[in-house]
């Protein structure tokens, strides 16, 4: 859901203004969303449309959360350093979840306030000491730097970014069209009291 959450919202941003996408990852073999240290879980699987190297230029990149996230495999090296590359280039940078340790780990957060799922605060918010953590925050926005604490949370951000950006009708219908029931309230946290933060 932090991927297909937020796309779907662009999808259907899509079918009347003209948006683009591209699936980012080291190589073009597809992505196993299976957490890596669960050999019983399930997981999907997910084709990227270019690497690193050959990603085409980006207005938004949007950092997804996984447990692979916070390992060092040469994936997530890829990841952390076309984070560090590319971010003086993007309009805006949205990270989802724990997505957000990954631009910590690309030092693309230094001196902004940001958030992360609070199930892995303790272990996210120590990746960079140098980021402003606001741990009561269902999403934070700081300049060009959008992020949201849990998964659904990704939605109700990406939401409010479409209301910034297209109008609050537009971020209204892609909200109905979804069958979603949107938190507007960015303080909105319950999960920060639940999680001992």
């Amino acid at each position: 859901m932090d991927v297909f959450g937020p796309m779907d919202c662009f999808n259907i941003l899509s079918q009347s203004y003209n948006v683009t996408l591209a699936l980012l990852s080291s190589t073009l073999e597809p992505v196993t969303t299976k957490p890596p240290t669960c050999a019983n879980a399930i997981g999907q699987s997910v084709v990227p449309t270019h690497t690193f190297l050959d990603a085409p230029s980006l207005d938004l990149l949007l950092i997804p959360d996984g447990l692979g996230t916070r390992g060092s495999s040469p994936a997530i090296v890829d990841a952390i350093s076309y984070i560090r590359d590319v971010y003086p280039q993007l309009k805006y940078l949205v990270t989802v979840c724990t997505g957000s340790g990954l631009a910590a780990r690309a030092g693309v957060l230094v001196g902004k306030r940001a958030t992360t799922n609070k199930m892995a605060w303790a272990e996210v918010t120590t990746l960079a000491v140098d980021v402003h953590w606001v741990h009561r925050a269902r999403w934070v926005v700081d300049g060009n730097v959008w992020s949201p604490s849990g998964i659904s949370a990704g939605i109700d951000l990406i939401l409010a970014w479409i209301e910034e950006m297209y109008g609050s009708e537009v971020a209204r219908h892609s909200s109905n069209t979804i069958e979603y029931t949107r938190h507007e309230d960015p303080s909105h946290d319950p999960f920060a009291e639940l999680s001992g933060i």
